[in-house]
């Protein structure tokens, strides 16, 4: 085992000196002797930790997944996106940037312990075999799916392409069951959705950024420019709301689709040595429509890179609320030998006119708040990366989240509307900024007044009349507190060879 230590400590330290010697900067001297023996002392602490607990636990423990717990512990202890992604994990993500797998083409959710059927995706394997939304898939191959997580029941529907698989659904309000055999075929995940409003304005969701995203833009953009006469042509509607981030290059695209010159981001690291900048190319496929972008709380990452850019560039209006404020990037490197892969915070972004968005978020043009249910209210926000644990810091001026709330119904999509007005020219910024003013000023006495209220009850005592017994008190518990909305999932940053 001490063998086993040894040889492990000469591994690490020669993949130090290697990263270290390529930014040309290593210690000389006593400071760099010094060094070098706190990192001995503290691997031999581990190596003493792990020995003694590999032979003295109460059970046999298993030796890989002590040590993928310390990496992962390590990574974990450094910031919120820095993480130790097993071989599995890996392989998914993977899966997720590139926007294709080998699968059957259904969005599934779980419901009471099966497998729903939100909706076939068009020319796949399940809409040519007949799935439909709304049917319950109660064993994949024979096997129940009950008791399996959602993230299994999908595992076992993808796989290699030209493979076979068994479906059993249960269908309609008499659950009649259906066995449904299908081949899996390369499934293209869509992160642009696009269609056009009312003849004259070009909608496109981003809804991750993959490897499909510019060209899947460039296509929705072309289709556009032949559906609607360039005389009536009012611009561009790109709604980034929700959208965790992805890939870098795929966002310096995106913007480049809408510039042709100057900075679109530069990425800085510890070292000045590091810094990257990636500047626009003459390729702007919008020919100088008008564009507008949405984004909320939710927006994070290579969303945020594309509404700075866009923003800084006085090339787009943002309109809607402040984003999520991720603002770093995220270095994927694999280990090799199906150990998985390090995701590591290597940098961090500013958009073109030096600003950081970390932990601070970009804010738009103008504010439009959504009117939200009652049933979410409290959990339409999300927190915001300032607001998680052990974020890079930026200063003193943190951000912590904002509505992230988007209405299914698009007749009450405030923020929309709002574009739409906008790039029509029914309203000009100066109107939609004296609304937004207006609404948050009636907001902030609506809930004054309704304060005043709870203190005015609070305050009354029940009349008691002589001849009559006073009613027996009664009390309100208070509610529980609402849950906070989860953070969205952020996906690695730069791809190739990092």
């Amino acid at each position: 085992m001490r063998k086993t230590s040894l040889v492990l400590l000469g591994a690490a330290i020669g993949a130090s000196a290697m990263v270290i010697g390529s930014h040309g900067n290593l210690p000389v001297g006593g400071s760099a002797v010094a060094a070098a023996a706190d990192v001995y002392r503290n691997l031999n602490l581990f190596g003493d930790v792990f020995e003694k607990v590999r032979n003295d636990y109460v059970e046999k423990p298993d030796d890989k997944k002590m040590v993928e717990a310390a990496v992962a512990g390590m990574l974990a202890s450094l910031d919120p996106h820095s993480s130790y992604m097993d071989a599995k994990s890996f392989t998914d993500m993977q899966v997720q940037t590139r926007g294709a797998f080998g699968g059957l083409g259904i969005e599934v959710m779980q419901e009471d312990g099966l497998v729903k059927v939100v909706a076939p995706i068009d020319d796949t394997p399940a809409a040519r075999a007949g799935i439909l939304s709304g049917d319950l898939i109660t064993a994949i191959d024979g096997e129940s799916v009950q008791g399996m997580t959602l993230n299994q029941a999908v595992d076992k529907m993808r796989g290699d392409v030209n493979t076979n698989v068994k479906l059993t659904v249960l269908r309609g309000p008499k659950k009649d069951k259906l066995d449904v055999n299908l081949t899996r075929a390369v499934i293209q995940i869509k992160s642009v959705r696009s269609h056009v409003d009312n003849g004259d304005i070009g909608y496109i969701r981003i809804t991750q950024f993959t490897e499909q995203t510019f060209d899947g833009l460039k296509d929705a953009m072309a289709k556009f420019q032949k559906e609607i006469p360039a005389d009536k042509f009012k611009g561009y509607v790109i709604d980034l709301r929700n959208n965790p981030g992805g890939l870098l290059d795929q966002s310096v695209a995106v913007v480049n689709a809408f510039v042709d010159k100057g900075e679109i981001v530069s990425t800085r690291g510890r070292n000045a040595d590091e810094t990257q900048r990636y500047n626009a190319r003459p390729m702007d496929l919008s020919h100088g429509k008008p564009v507008v972008v949405l984004i909320n709380g939710g927006s994070a990452s290579a969303s945020e890179i594309v509404a700075g850019a866009l923003q800084d560039h006085k090339r787009a209006t943002l309109i809607g609320t402040r984003s999520f404020g991720k603002g770093s990037v995220q270095t994927i490197i694999p280990l090799g030998q199906n150990n998985g892969a390090l995701r590591l915070t290597t940098a961090r972004y500013y958009t073109p006119s030096g600003r950081s968005i970390q932990a601070k978020g970009i804010e738009p043009d103008i504010a439009v708040l959504e009117d939200v249910p009652d049933e979410l209210k409290g959990k339409d926000d999300t927190k915001g990366e300032a607001s998680l644990k052990g974020h890079l810091k930026n200063g003193d001026e943190e951000e912590h989240g904002s509505q992230a709330y988007v209405p299914a119904d698009e007749a009450k999509d405030k923020a929309l509307h709002a574009a739409l007005d906008l790039l029509r020219g029914v309203k000009t910024v100066a109107d939609l900024k004296a609304e937004s003013a207006k609404a948050e000023a009636d907001a902030k006495a609506a809930d004054k007044k309704d304060a005043g209220k709870t203190e005015a009850k609070s305050e009354v005592k029940p009349e008691v009349k002589s001849d009559a017994k006073p009613d027996a008190p009664k009390t309100d518990a208070p509610a529980p507190a609402a849950p906070q909305s989860s953070e969205p999932v952020l996906k690695p940053g730069p791809s190739g060879d990092k």
